[in-house]
């Protein structure tokens, strides 16, 4: 980890006012960059809820060929309940928890929320990304924030997602007809690396494989957990 900057230090805000003010701070420190490198290993990171704790699986990929070859899951206490735009501090805990608990490092992250294309510029994917300084895409079901000319209805259509005049992200139909998704990055990778790699992770399905299989397993922890 960066010397300068403590995960275990964001990770648990007292209040909304300090939670909106630390993604004030990190936000500042978020880099939006081509890839440096295309990853070897990916991982992919989803969140359930019991009433009073979440549980988080993160799947590592081989990429491209996104054959699964590690999991790792984390159960942490309900710290901080869902607010709009605070999603990092619901989920985000376990979520850490459940990546830095992979025995092989990816790197690359992907995420089941927003990365700049936030109120605040400091999404899931960029929270995280950052925290654990690693490249990493948020790619969200609903937009958050921002405007765009709806992509055409074939798979692999696109459109720009704007926010204060500046692309955030891509708008993207993954399947023929179906709502596209919202695809914005994180940190250390820039708006088209992030489209690329979302594109070569989809399968047919709406949702990017990497994800939809982390979904899977994080539904049957909740189902074991009960």
């Amino acid at each position: 980890m960066n010397s300068k900057l403590n995960p275990e230090s964001f990770l648990y805000p007292s209040s909304i006012r300090e939670a909106q003010s630390w993604q004030e701070i990190l936000a500042r420190k978020i880099k939006i960059m081509p890839l440096e490198k295309i990853p070897q290993f990916i991982a992919a990171a989803d969140a359930s809820f019991l009433p009073s704790r979440v549980l988080a699986v993160a799947c590592l990929f081989r990429f491209p060929e996104l054959k699964l070859v590690e999991t790792a899951v984390a159960d942490e206490p309900l710290f901080f309940p869902y607010r709009p735009g605070f999603l990092s501090f619901c989920e985000g805990p376990a979520v850490f928890r459940a990546i830095n608990s992979l025995k092989k490092k990816p790197e690359l992250l992907l995420f089941d929320g927003q990365g700049i294309a936030h109120p605040r510029r400091l999404g899931l994917a960029s929270f995280l990304g950052l925290l654990l300084e690693t490249p990493s895409i948020g790619c969200a079901k609903s937009i958050l924030v921002g405007d765009y000319s709806p992509p055409g209805p074939e798979a692999g259509s696109t459109s720009e997602l704007y926010y204060r005049g500046e692309i955030v992200g891509y708008v993207l139909r993954s399947r023929w007809r179906v709502k596209p998704i919202i695809i914005s990055p994180g940190h250390l990778i820039d708006a088209s690396s992030a489209l690329k790699i979302i594109i070569s992770c989809l399968k047919g399905y709406r949702i990017p494989e990497p994800l939809r299989l982390a979904h899977q397993q994080s539904v049957r922890l909740k189902t074991l957990k009960k």
